[in-house]
């Protein structure tokens, strides 16, 4: 009884090890599968990535004029033409609007450390042809002075700030997201006169809302905004920026 056990066990343990074989080998056969969607590139890269081609996008939805080229440009081209350890000086953009090719915008991304008032003045000393600028986004990685803060309210020209992680995902192209387009005045006048109402009778938007963000919406602004699902169907309605 004693060998038939032992015969048992015997063959117990072998069945067990040849499972735990396949179970290894299936496991190697994932592992080296996965391994082809690793990226193999540095994190800071990525997100310079990603958070130049979100701003891109974002001005070109303002109605910049943008290249297809720049925003479609590939993690691969990005890395090569700026390696893993990108210099925040040379992702600097100088854009022109579309429509107004005097209305121009500088986007300047700050680098890891504290933006100290001293960063900023540099950043102004640094600007050329200040009068024609219309505007300056200044992407952050980490936190801004009081005093920063300040020197920047004294800029002639409207200035925002963004955090790169606030840039990494382009809001807008979320599947749960309602379409948003912004009236120009003509289009908020009619709106107003149709439905014989004030502006401040419409629902509110505050400028730190991250759609008005996006869209650099000015108070008074309105935004059409369009809902769809299976659920609500189709229904629009408009909100002023405050």
């Amino acid at each position: 009884m004693a060998a038939e056990n032992g015969f048992q066990w015997e063959r117990v343990g072998g069945e067990l090890a040849e499972q735990e074989g396949a179970e290894q080998e299936e496991t190697e056969q994932v592992k080296g599968c996965l391994s082809k969607f690793i990226d193999d590139g540095t994190v800071e890269s990525h997100r310079y990535y990603l958070s130049r081609r979100t701003t891109l996008e974002m001005l070109k939805d303002r109605g910049y004029s943008i290249p297809s080229n720049e925003i479609d440009l590939s993690l691969s081209q990005f890395r090569h033409m700026h390696g893993h350890s990108p210099d925040p000086d040379r992702l600097r953009l100088s854009l022109a609007h579309a429509t107004n090719p005097s209305k121009r915008i500088l986007v300047i991304f700050c680098g890891p450390g504290v933006v100290k008032v001293t960063a900023i003045r540099n950043i102004a000393g640094q600007i050329v042809n200040r009068d024609t600028l219309s505007g300056l986004i200044l992407i952050v990685e980490n936190h801004v002075t009081s005093q920063a803060l300040k020197a920047v309210g004294l800029f002639s020209f409207k200035v925002e700030i963004f955090q790169i992680t606030d840039l990494l995902v382009n809001i807008t192209k979320h599947v749960l997201k309602p379409k948003h387009q912004v009236l120009t005045d003509r289009q908020k006048k009619n709106l107003l006169k149709k439905f014989n109402i004030e502006e401040k009778q419409l629902p509110r938007m505050l400028q730190t809302d991250a759609i008005a963000r996006y869209y650099g919406l000015e108070r008074g602004q309105v935004v059409k905004v369009t809902y769809s699902g299976e659920i609500t169907q189709m229904h629009v309605t408009y909100r002023c920026v405050w």
